[in-house]
């Protein structure tokens, strides 16, 4: 066996998903086994995105009660009623849905943080439209 098939072999093995490779040429016999650390930092980003799930399902949801156009603030040009990172009570302001010229308010249900603003400024928005999680 050459020694640039040997390299590219073990660059090959390296990259993969492999823990162990057993290979045998001409009489050679090449094995090669990944660490158990190299294993356990490939399962760490899928452990990571399993995580983030189950955080992002323990948050409340606030929904949108109308039809119509939201407003992160009570005027042009204003600061955002909340942003992300925000703590908020229970009955504050989050947003502003317009609804046939009436300015509706829409109020956290919820104590806890702001992990994320669902809607656009001037979006139009649904009935039941996820508009905020709150964790």
């Amino acid at each position: 066996m050459e020694m640039d098939h040997l390299i590219k072999l073990i660059e090959t093995v390296s990259r993969s998903g492999l823990s162990r490779f057993e290979y045998e040429e001409d009489g050679v016999k090449v094995q090669m086994e990944k660490p158990e650390a190299v294993q356990v930092a490939a399962a760490l980003p899928s452990v990571e995105a399993v995580l983030q799930e189950e955080e992002t399902a323990r948050d409340q949801v606030v929904t949108c009660p109308l039809v119509g156009i939201f407003y992160e603030a009570p005027e042009e040009g204003a600061e955002p009623f909340v942003k992300v990172g925000d703590t908020v009570k229970k009955g504050q302001t989050l947003a502003i849905v317009e609804a046939m010229k009436l300015m509706n308010e829409i109020e956290s249900e919820f104590d806890g943080v702001v992990t994320e603003v669902l809607a656009e400024n001037g979006q139009a928005v649904e009935f039941g439209q996820e508009l905020f999680r709150i964790r």
